[in-house]
C-alpha cells in the first residue's frame, strides 16, 4: 500500500500501483526515493511514517517525521526552514550514539519538513507494559541507570529531548537495549526565538511543548531546560510502576504535583529519588543526568540496607534501639530474649488499649496514651533499659528514630526530634508528648493516632500527613505546612495554629474552634471540622 502524506488529503490510502494520490493527486515517491506504508503516530512533533528507501538495494524499511509550521506565511516559514536545518544538522550528529537512531536525510516539500531516520524494530515501553505488566521497583531502578547515559550524551551535545515519555523509548528486539526515539525537529532555539502570528498561537506552538503530563511547567511555558528531561523521565517511570499517566493518577490542587505516591510499592529510598526528580520547581530538581546517576549509585546501596537490616545495629557510630555499643549509648544494650519478651507484652497491651470503648472525650483518650505506652518497658538490672525517653539520646537522628519504631517502641516524650527528615516515615501510634518537632519534615508520614499534646511543630512539614485521630492538645503548629493534611477525629483544641496552612486538609470532625480557624490559612478546597468545602477566614 502506497500512503500520502498531504496533511489536508481526504484519503491517504492507496493502491501500490500508483505513483500519485488518487484523491489529491500528491506524488507518492517522497525526494525521488521514499515511498510511504503507513502512518505510525502523531506527537508533540508532528506525524511520523514507516516507509522504504527505493533508492537502496533491498529497499530497507526507513522512518520519515514530518513537521508542519502552523502557519505558512513568509516570515515564519524562513525562520522555520534555517532553524530546521540547524537541528537536522545536530541531529546527525548525536545519532552515532548506539541507542539514538542515525538521521539519514532531511527534505523540504510542500512547505513541510521531513526527517528521515533509521527504523529501530521493538516494542515502546508503554506496549511493554501494556503486555507484561507494571515494573517492579528493581526493573525501575534498572530503566532509569540504563536511559541516563543516553540522555547525559544529548544533553552534552546541546540538545533537549522535550518529549521523553513511555511511548518514546524502544526495547530493541535485536539486543534488548532501550533506544531513544522521536527527537524534535526544533530544540530550544525555537522556544527563545519564536514568532508571534497574531492570532494568539506561535509558529511552532503545536510542536515545541511536548506531552502533557510528562512536559514540566517550565517547558509548558516554552522555556525548557536540561533538568526538563529529568522531569519527563520521572513521570515516565511512574507510569513504568503504576501503569497510569499522570491524567489518571491526578493533580495536588495547591502544588500542582503527580498524586503517584499511593499506587506503588517501593522503598523510602526509591521514593526520594523520584520526587526529586519530579520536583516542580527547577531548582530543587536533579539539574543534570550526570547527578541523578552519582545519586542512583551512591546512595542506592546505602539505603537500601537501613531498610533491610532490622535486628541490629545499622551505623557504628549511630545510637540504635538495641546498640550494644555501652560508648554510644548506655541505655540500649539488652538481649534479643528480653527485647522479644518487652515487645510483646507492649503488643498486648497496646492491643487491649485499642480495642477498648471509646472514652467519651478524644481529649481523655489522648492524655492516657503516655500512661499506657511509658509503663510497657520495665527496669532491667544489670541493663539500663528504663522508661523510653528517660536515658534516650540527646539529639536522635531518622534513622535511629525509625530503627527504634521498628523494634515496637513508641513512647518518644520530650525527644528532640527538630530537623529530622522523616518525610513518608510509619509512626503511627506513637507518643511525642512535649516532643521537639521544630522544622523537621513530615511530609507524608503516617502519624495516625499518635500523640503530639504539647508538641513543638513551630515550621514543620507536615504536608499531605496522615494524622487521623492524632491527639494535638496545646501543641504549637505556628507556620506550620499542613497542606493536604488527612486530619479527620483529630483533636486540636488549645493548639496554636498562628499562620498554620491547612489549604486543601481533611479536616472533618476535628475538635477545634473557630477562633483557632481564623488564625490559620484555609482554602475553598479545605473541608472543614462539618464537612463543608471552606472559603478561607
Amino acid at each position: 500500500m502506497n500512503y500520502c502524506i498531504n496533511p489536508t488529503c481526504p484519503q491517504p490510502q492507496n493502491p501500490d500501483s500508483v505513483n500519485e494520490c488518487q484523491a489529491c493527486g500528491s506524488k507518492l515517491i517522497l525526494h525521488k526515493r521514499y515511498k510511504v506504508i503507513k502512518p505510525l503516530g502523531k506527537g508533540g512533533f508532528g506525524t511520523t511514517f514507516q516507509a522504504k528507501d527505493t533508492s537502496l538495494p533491498g529497499d530497507p524499511i526507513c522512518v520519515i517525521k514530518q513537521l508542519c509550521p502552523s502557519t505558512t506565511t513568509t516570515s515564519v516559514l524562513d525562520m522555520a526552514r534555517q532553524l530546521f536545518e540547524r537541528e537536522a544538522e545536530t541531529l546527525g550528529k548525536i545519532g552515532h550514539h548506539p541507542q539514538i537512531p542515525r538521521l539519514l536525510g532531511y527534505f523540504e516539500w510542500k512547505k513541510h519538513f521531513h526527517l528521515v531516520q533509521e527504523y529501530i524494530s521493538g516494542s515502546t515501553l508503554k506496549q511493554e507494559v501494556k503486555k507484561q505488566g507494571r515494573f517492579t521497583e528493581e526493573q525501575g531502578k534498572k530503566f532509569i541507570t540504563e536511559i541516563l547515559p543516553v540522555i547525559d550524551y544529548i544533553h552534552t551535545q546541546g540538545v533537549i529531548h522535550r518529549d521523553i515519555k513511555p511511548a518514546n523509548i524502544i526495547r530493541r528486539s535485536q539486543d534488548g537495549h532501550l533506544v531513544l526515539i522521536d527527537f524534535g525537529a526544533v530544540k530550544d532555539h525555537v522556544n527563545q526565538t519564536y514568532i508571534s502570528t497574531g492570532t494568539g498561537e506561535t509558529a511552532f506552538t503545536n510542536i515545541s511543548i511536548g506531552t502533557s503530563g510528562f512536559a514540566p511547567p517550565e517547558q509548558m511555558a516554552l522555556r525548557p531546560v536540561y533538568a526538563s528531561d529529568i522531569y519527563a523521565l520521572g513521570v515516565t517511570t511512574i507510569f513504568l510502576l503504576t501503569g497510569k499517566t499522570p491524567s489518571h493518577l491526578g493533580y495536588d490542587q495547591i502544588s500542582g504535583e503527580i498524586l503517584w505516591r499511593p499506587q506503588v510499592n517501593i522503598s523510602h529510598w526509591f521514593e526520594g529519588i523520584l520526587e526529586k526528580m519530579l520536583e516542580v520547581s527547577v531548582q530543587h530538581r536533579f539539574q543534570s543526568a550526570e547527578e541523578l546517576l552519582v545519586a542512583l549509585n551512591t546512595k542506592n546501596t546505602h539505603k537500601e540496607q537501613v531498610q533491610s537490616d532490622q535486628d541490629r545495629t545499622l551505623f557504628k557510630d549511630e545510637p540504635t534501639v538495641f546498640n550494644d555499643n555501652k560508648e554510644s549509648v548506655s541505655w540500649m544494650s539488652p538481649t534479643t530474649e528480653i527485647a522479644q519478651k518487652i515487645r510483646e507484652r507492649k503488643s498486648r497491651l497496646e492491643k487491649n488499649y485499642t480495642n477498648q470503648a471509646q472514652p467519651h472525650s478524644i481529649k481523655m483518650r489522648r492524655e492516657t496514651t503516655q500512661r499506657y505506652l511509658t509503663t510497657v518497658t520495665p527496669k532491667i538490672k544489670g541493663n539500663s533499659v528504663t522508661k523510653l525517653g528517660a536515658k534516650s539520646p540527646a539529639k536522635w537522628t531518622a534513622v535511629t528514630l525509625c530503627n527504634a519504631y521498628r523494634q515496637g517502641i513508641r513512647d518518644f516524650t520530650g525527644c528532640d526530634l527538630s530537623r529530622l527528615n522523616l518525610h513518608n516515615a510509619k509512626l503511627s501510634g506513637a507518643n511525642f508528648y512535649r516532643a521537639n518537632f521544630r522544622e523537621a519534615n513530615l511530609q507524608g508520614a503516617d502519624l495516625s493516632d499518635a500523640n503530639l499534646g504539647h508538641a513543638d511543630l513551630t515550621n514543620t512539614i507536615l504536608k499531605n500527613t496522615n494524622l487521623t485521630k492524632a491527639y494535638l492538645g496545646k501543641a504549637h503548629l505556628v507556620d506550620c505546612n499542613l497542606q493536604g493534611a488527612k486530619m479527620q477525629n483529630a483533636y486540636l483544641n488549645s493548639a496554636n495554629l498562628r499562620g498554620t496552612n491547612l489549604c486543601a486538609a481533611n479536616l472533618t470532625n476535628v475538635m477545634v474552634s473557630d477562633r483557632q480557624l481564623e488564625m490559620a490559612k484555609t482554602n475553598w478546597w479545605t473541608i472543614l471540622p462539618n464537612g463543608k468545602r471552606g472559603s478561607g477566614f
